[in-house]
This record gives structure tokens, C-alpha cells and sequence, in this order.
């Protein structure tokens, strides 16, 4: 594989997943982990991710205030559109971070009165501009990669809230594997965060559909709803409409 190809293939993977390892790299592409480290620090070097210690992550997360580099914008301002058509006045609503989370914060409409709880920095940075919603932030340690909160703290502080409804922004998804991700620490709150949720709504581009990563974060028959940007009546869709699954 040229490096052009294998330097393409390292983006699409981060843009999809916000976080890729060296040593997955590597065995996809049959290549050297030296090989796949002086990519990603090429790529670092141009700006075009950022360099970690085993890996890299997506500039997605660090400019999200700014909504600089985000992959698949308005496919995500689609998704976070049909995303508002979940959430009533008087609602808990438990949300995840991540770029769609966001974009979903920043269009809540001002007159709707909801109770927020999340540990994610930008999103909460936007539900407190909002004149109606009350604000729960979720603190513990804080994962620099996503920009949420994590660990047992975190955790404990979800078990003991009955939300209405969970969103979740998520790396990949897939009828057999279920809802799955990549970093241990994100991974433990997402569990909590369905576990405790009445309803728990996924928030995904396309793209992520009938992919699987290494931890799973729930069963397929945990998820109540899937919102993407494409219409519900996509032949993508007919067996996880067939699994129980409202596809918006």
C-alpha cells in the first residue's frame, strides 16, 4: 500500500472512530507499527490529527467549540435536527459527548424547559447558554481524548438518576456486535449512562453502521432509537427496524 493510500485510510479511520491505536493500524493495513508512526507523524506535523502516545486522535473534539474540522458537519446538524424531535418540556435528558451532541446542544429551542445531565465539557458549555434548561454536570476525572467525564465518580452519579431519555453519540454500531467502542474509560459511562436511561436514543452518520470496535458498550435490543441523516425507509435500515429498533 502507497503511503498516500495508507495515509488516507489512517484519516478515514479517525474521523470515524475520533481515536485510532498503532497496533490495529498496523494489522489492517499489514504493515510495520514503525511505518504507521511516521504516518501519523506526518499527519501530525500537517495538522491533521493529533499525535498520542500508541495512536492519534481527531482534531474533531479539540476545535469543537469552534466547529473547525469536524467530519461530516452537516450530515451531524441533520441527525441533531431529528434528534430535537425526542425531547419534551419536563424531560431528564442524559447525553453523551461527542460532534453530533454538540451541534444537537447548540439548536435546543429556547423556549424548551428540560432538565440536562451530562460530563461532556463543549456540550455542557452550550446547555448553559440555553435560557430554560437546568444544568447537571457530571465531574469526575476528565478523558482529554473525548472531553468527558469518567471514572468511578461518574459513574456512581449516573446510577443514581432515572433519565427519560439517554443520547448517545457513539463510534460504531452492528446488529450482532451491538453498540461497541474504542476507549475503556468512555465505555464504562456509556453503560451506565444506557443502564439507566428509560430510553436510550443513538446518534450516528451512516458511516458507522455495521462496524464494531473492540468494547461493547450495549446490545442491540438496548437501543430504542437510531437517528442518522438519511431517510428511515432505507433498505440500511429494514433489520434494525426488524430488531425493535424506531429508525429516525
Amino acid at each position: 500500500m502507497l503511503k498516500r493510500e495508507r495515509q488516507a485510510f489512517i484519516l478515514k479511520q479517525i474521523n470515524l472512530h475520533n481515536r485510532v491505536l498503532s497496533s490495529d493500524l498496523s494489522t489492517e493495513m499489514n504493515v510495520s507499527e514503525d511505518t504507521i508512526r511516521r504516518d501519523l507523524l506526518e499527519l501530525s506535523d500537517a495538522d491533521k490529527l493529533i499525535k498520542v502516545h500508541g495512536g492519534a486522535l481527531s482534531k474533531s473534539f479539540h476545535s469543537s467549540f469552534l466547529r473547525e474540522d469536524i467530519y461530516q458537519l452537516d450530515a451531524k446538524k441533520i441527525i441533531a435536527t431529528k434528534a430535537l424531535d425526542l425531547i419534551k418540556d419536563g424531560m431528564f435528558v442524559l447525553t453523551s459527548g461527542g460532534t453530533t451532541i454538540i451541534e444537537m446542544a447548540r439548536i435546543l429551542p429556547a423556549e424548551l424547559k428540560a432538565t440536562f445531565f451530562t460530563g461532556s465539557i463543549p456540550a455542557a458549555y452550550e446547555y448553559a447558554k440555553h435560557p430554560n434548561i437546568e444544568l447537571i454536570f457530571i465531574g469526575d476525572k476528565i478523558s482529554k481524548g473525548s472531553q468527558i467525564t469518567v471514572g468511578g465518580e461518574a459513574i456512581m452519579k449516573i446510577n443514581s438518576i432515572k433519565p427519560d431519555l439517554c443520547l448517545l453519540g457513539i463510534n460504531a454500531i452492528d446488529l450482532k456486535a451491538g453498540v461497541t467502542d474504542n476507549d475503556w474509560d468512555v465505555v464504562q459511562v456509556k453503560k451506565a449512562m444506557v443502564e439507566a436511561a428509560s430510553k436510550t436514543a443513538v446518534l450516528t452518520i451512516t458511516e458507522k453502521m455495521n462496524s464494531e470496535q473492540k468494547l461493547k458498550i450495549c446490545d442491540i435490543d438496548q437501543v430504542d432509537y437510531l437517528i442518522t441523516e438519511i431517510g428511515h425507509q432505507d433498505a440500511l435500515f429494514h433489520s434494525y427496524a426488524k430488531a425493535g429498533i424506531t429508525i429516525m
